[in-house]
């Protein structure tokens, strides 16, 4: 008999955000939609006013992660960080930053102690964390040094997964001017190598068809509208080539993601943020998962920011946190 699938590491996430809110709903859920195991770490008694808040009938059980599996089908297990939580919805305090970040840090404790199965992450504030001393540019950069071992920090690669597209930014969260500037052939082919490794291993894809997308309207055109295909891109593609990757491009961008384009490849990679993010917020705005490739753990999020504006009023919708658990559990099952 195969062992039962561990629990997932679910983040609070800032706490006068949606992330409350949404966990509560995905856990009503639970059953119509056959959720996996999942518990909050966090403080309970912030989960039960936002319950409150919501109007929502639920039960909270304080547990340990071990315990959380066998709590789940009655109560929405919270495991405790030791730091309390008293932001009300919308309005961050300074109790926020310490919660989000001792949450982060005690999913991935627990899934690297084998207690949890993988790690998915609430919507985090960056400005408020920023204010408390944070310095990092975001999740994934935090999560990166989380998860280094003797002083190697392993290069994270953000993948935006939907059941209808995944694609990957080579550059991410800086300029564009600054994105021109990171972009090499090394680090293309670095970032398309574990793209291609984790499609292996975590998603069960035994031979992944890879787009990569030129960076200059057209591809470059031949050179006449910039160079950097030719002497960045396509080099990078030659190398991965010689070494059995189904690398293909550089692609013109402008017509890499429409329906049958979509169908000829397993994963777009982009050369900066907006080429990847504009296409799959397009076509899978509500259930598209962002996925931290590169790290010695699974992680998953929801695709979308903590809308201070609507938390505590019922309107959030679960949907991207219910489809980052399922593949969060989809791609456990594979590492196994």
């Amino acid at each position: 008999m195969a062992a039962p699938a561990k629990p997932l590491a679910l983040t609070l996430g800032e706490p006068a955000g949606i992330g409350p809110d949404i966990a509560i709903a995905a856990w009503l859920r639970r059953r119509e939609l056959g959720l996996p195991a999942f518990y909050l770490l966090g403080d309970a008694a912030l989960i039960a006013q936002r319950a409150k808040t919501l109007g929502a009938e639920i039960r909270i059980a304080a547990v340990s992660p071990g315990e959380a599996a066998a709590a789940f089908a009655e109560a929405l297990p919270v495991v405790a960080t030791g730091e309390r939580a008293t932001a009300g919805p919308g309005k961050p305090d300074a109790s926020s930053a310490p919660a989000a970040l001792a949450s982060i840090r005690q999913a991935v404790a627990d899934v690297r102690a084998g207690r949890a199965g993988a790690v998915v992450t609430n919507p985090i504030a960056k400005s408020v964390l920023y204010r408390a001393g944070f310095r990092h540019p975001g999740h994934t950069e935090f999560l990166a040094e989380l998860a280094g071992i003797d002083g190697h920090v392993p290069q994270p690669v953000m993948m935006l997964w939907s059941p209808r597209l995944a694609v990957v930014p080579v550059t991410i969260h800086v300029s564009l001017r600054d994105a021109l500037t990171q972009l090499t052939s090394d680090l293309i082919s670095s970032t398309v190598r574990i793209v291609a490794a984790e499609l292996k291993s975590r998603f069960g894809i035994a031979r992944p068809r890879i787009a990569i997308s030129g960076l200059n309207p057209h591809a470059g055109e031949d050179g006449s509208l910039g160079h950097e295909e030719q002497t960045v891109i396509a080099p990078a593609i030659k190398g991965l080539r010689n070494d059995g990757i189904d690398a293909r491009g550089p692609l013109p961008a402008d017509t890499m993601f429409h329906e049958a384009a979509r169908n000829t490849y397993d994963c777009a990679v982009c050369m900066y943020h907006d080429q990847a993010l504009i296409p799959i917020k397009t076509v899978a705005f509500d259930d598209a998962v962002n996925v931290t490739l590169g790290l010695p753990f699974i992680r998953t999020s929801p695709d979308h920011g903590t809308a201070f504006d609507i938390a505590g009023t019922g309107k959030a919708n679960p949907a991207s946190l219910i489809a980052a658990l399922k593949l969060a559990s989809r791609m456990a099952a594979v590492n196994t």
